[in-house]
């Protein structure tokens, strides 16, 4: 069963066009119009390919089923159609560069922005391949719209060989899940799978059997406001109490200053005046008790920074974001083994690895659908600088085709 190349790489172009960044400003969803649109397109797409159920719900969630010739399992696919609000994904212009040279790509919207072997060492490792870049004005969307195209073109592959053995096979894409939304509107029960795998990994041939577990605190500090000249005495001015509060934090419990399977603390937004400050810190651990230590060190800051700065209140609100991938997969380990299995049938090796993040896996996997990730051909996450590789996104449409072959032979 062979991946169309060119139509893969169509689909990836196509849906790249389309702006579907999250907004975590708005508590609609989705957040952003743009998710909505795709979807529609890819349920057109999805009945074109003989998909008879394919639909979107009124939140935007889209699903559709390849129907088995064997009576085994449900096997899903999962991936996301938003992208990252950290960089603007609107007006995005693409360059597809055929047989890729290995060297540093200057990309031609921004001569300041430099893909570089120094920063992105799996760069070279792409030579003689096909990637695609931004101009370096926008990001690019492979995360996770690759995923997307490949499930697309798997679903493509499964009709077109009526005689490859599968199960039935259910495709799902979800909203929203870089403002860690992805799921909240999903019917674990319409999916109604044994198994799901999540198309949203960077490079090739792994699989990540654990992710951080994640909780986000919001921190509003409030200030007293008065004109300057009168400001003596009466003045809390919430911008110095948050620069304080932010100060007091752990330095080495930073993203900048771990690795591995240590844990941090991210500020990653303010916004405010005087009178207010918001803060949004992430809080990620592999341990997921180490959270509730993480949410009491705030806890103890805010009242430390109350005492310090007469008048200023401050509130602190954590929300559950997900949980270790790693917790609900025992639950299930053929999901693991099987994926593994599908490697080495087709003679590559497989790397089990610790994901430094989350995905919509996490949050499946904690609702009761073990939802391992597996490579999608990303590189370079949330940046302009972001890149894929389509021969990268062919083999993990055929690591698709392998795993549904092998969920074949189990017992429906």
């Amino acid at each position: 069963m062979n991946v169309n190349r060119q139509r893969l790489l169509d689909r990836f172009l196509q849906y790249v066009a389309i702006d579907t960044t999250a907004n975590e400003n708005t508590d609609f969803y989705p957040s952003s119009p743009g998710q909505l649109e795709i979807g529609k397109l890819l349920v057109q797409q999805m009945k074109e390919m003989g998909i008879e159920d394919a639909h979107q719900n009124g939140k935007g969630i889209v699903m559709g089923t390849v129907p088995g010739n064997v009576d085994a399992p449900v096997v899903a696919f999962n991936s996301h159609v938003d992208t990252s609000p950290e960089t603007s994904g609107k007006n995005v212009k693409a360059q597809v560069i055929e047989n890729f040279d290995g060297q540093d790509i200057t990309l031609p919207g921004d001569s300041s922005k430099v893909i570089t072997a120094a920063e992105c060492p799996e760069l070279p490792l792409c030579k003689g391949k096909t990637i695609i870049t931004t101009d370096g004005t926008t990001l690019l969307g492979g995360d996770d719209k690759a995923g997307v195209a490949i499930i697309m073109e798997l679903a493509n592959m499964l009709i077109e060989n009526p005689d490859f053995p599968h199960g039935p096979v259910r495709v799902l894409f979800t909203c929203d899940e870089e403002i860690g939304r992805g799921v909240d509107h999903v019917s674990i029960d319409k999916v109604n799978a044994t198994v799901c795998y999540n198309f949203d990994g960077g490079g090739e041939n792994v699989v990540d059997n654990e992710t951080f577990s994640a909780d986000m605190a919001t921190v509003t500090i409030r200030g007293v406001n008065i004109h300057p000249a009168m400001a003596k005495d009466r003045m809390v001015n919430a911008i110095r109490v948050a620069a304080r509060f932010l100060e007091e934090l752990p330095a080495g419990l930073s993203p900048e200053r771990t690795s591995d399977r240590e844990g941090f603390l991210h500020p990653y937004v303010i916004k405010g005046g005087v009178d207010k400050v918001t803060l949004n810190i992430l809080l990620r651990d592999f341990d997921t008790p180490r959270l509730e230590q993480y949410a009491e060190l705030l806890h103890q800051n805010a009242t430390a920074m109350e005492a310090a700065f007469p008048g200023a209140k401050i509130k602190l609100h954590i929300r559950n974001q997900y949980r270790n991938l790693g917790d609900g997969l025992a639950d299930e380990p053929r999901a693991v083994k099987f994926a593994v299995e599908a490697h080495e049938k087709l003679g590559r090796t497989c790397k089990l690895d610790a994901i430094r993040g989350g995905t919509d896996g996490s949050r499946l996997t904690e609702l009761g659908l073990p939802t391992p990730n597996l490579s999608s051909g990303q590189h370079n996450l949330h940046s302009p600088l972001e890149w894929a590789c389509l021969d990268e996104m062919m083999a993990a449409c055929e690591i698709g085709a392998e795993i549904v072959r092998r969920w074949s032979q189990e017992p429906a």
